[in-house]
């Protein structure tokens, strides 16, 4: 009985796993699909993209459509722009967010549930977009660096995330480090903030690619000063050239061989768009995923 009780254990296992591993392979097949479309349109040349029929591998390889891109002088200026106003954003945001919860986090802080329903009721009622115009007009930030940084420094969302985490701490971390005569900004920065990282990793991803895929605020408040214009908000300039009817969709910023290998579709161009404005980012995910997951799973157990 028992041998045959393991055997069809066993049996069950492996028609178990065999079944997982063709599920999560279909699975990764349907995920990277797009993607690898996506680079095999950006290497292929324009024209014959255009006939359809590319899959996984270009049938006739070719790098117009990046020179496209490339050729204007203002995309590495406006690459720098997007560095900078996400690094500058995702630090100050995690930094300043996790200080913030830290102090809503504390039993003792006695507006704490005051500020906090503050913050969530910003998460479901927005004044609009005019009143915000002029909110940020008013304050002087129009065509400014800073307008890139301020408004979204501390998230309510990310709030409540991080001070959920700082509540799951022990209380006898803070309690031994005051009685050692620390304060709060000494305990906040020695001790909580190192042990917040898995939530702060997984935050500082949210900024960064949030920052990063933002045009629209470059579109409302930056777009007349050319020197604050980010990679997004060229690459959408771009994008809506050609796709404009007033422009000949074989062509894009007066790039031409004088052959087909050397014209540009809006498919092409939007293709290799996507790449360039997604390589970053899949750049840095890799360094923060062990964390990233971790992140996800808060709140998950409960003791």
């Amino acid at each position: 009985m028992k041998t045959a009780a393991f055997q069809n254990s066993r049996l069950e296992a492996i028609l178990f796993n065999t079944l997982n591993g063709f599920f999560m392979l279909f699975l990764v097949i349907v995920t990277l699909y797009p993607f690898l479309h996506t680079l095999t349109v950006s290497f292929n040349e324009g024209n014959d993209t255009l006939r359809g029929g590319l899959y996984l591998w270009p049938r006739m390889w070719s790098l117009q459509n990046y020179r496209a891109i490339f050729i204007s002088g203002t995309i590495y200026h406006a690459a720098w722009i997007s560095v900078a106003r996400t690094v500058a954003l995702t630090v100050l945001g995690v930094f300043l967010t996790s200080m913030l919860a830290y102090t809503l986090a504390q039993p003792h802080y006695l507006f704490r549930k005051i500020i906090g329903v503050f913050f969530v009721l910003t998460m479901y009622f927005n004044a609009g977009l005019i009143p915000n115009y002029f909110l940020i007009k008013q304050l002087g930030l129009l065509n400014s660096f800073w307008v890139y940084i301020l408004p979204g420094m501390v998230s309510a969302f990310n709030l409540i995330v991080i001070r959920t985490y700082i509540k799951s701490l022990p209380g006898s971390l803070i309690e031994s480090a005051k009685i050692d005569g620390a304060g709060d900004f000494t305990i906040f920065l020695r001790i909580i903030f190192p042990l917040c990282t898995p939530v702060l990793a997984t935050i500082a991803l949210f900024i960064a690619v949030g920052s990063w895929n933002s045009w629209f605020d470059t579109f409302l408040y930056a777009s007349s000063n050319i020197k604050l214009s980010t990679l997004q908000y060229e690459m959408m300039k771009l994008l809506g050239s050609t796709m404009s009817s007033n422009s000949d969709p074989a062509l894009l910023n007066g790039v031409n061989t004088g052959q087909s290998k050397g014209m540009v579709t809006p498919a092409s161009v939007r293709a290799a768009i996507t790449i360039v404005t997604a390589v970053p980012i899949l750049l840095v995910y890799p360094f923060l995923q062990r964390f990233f997951v971790v992140g996800l799973n808060l709140g998950s157990v409960k003791e």
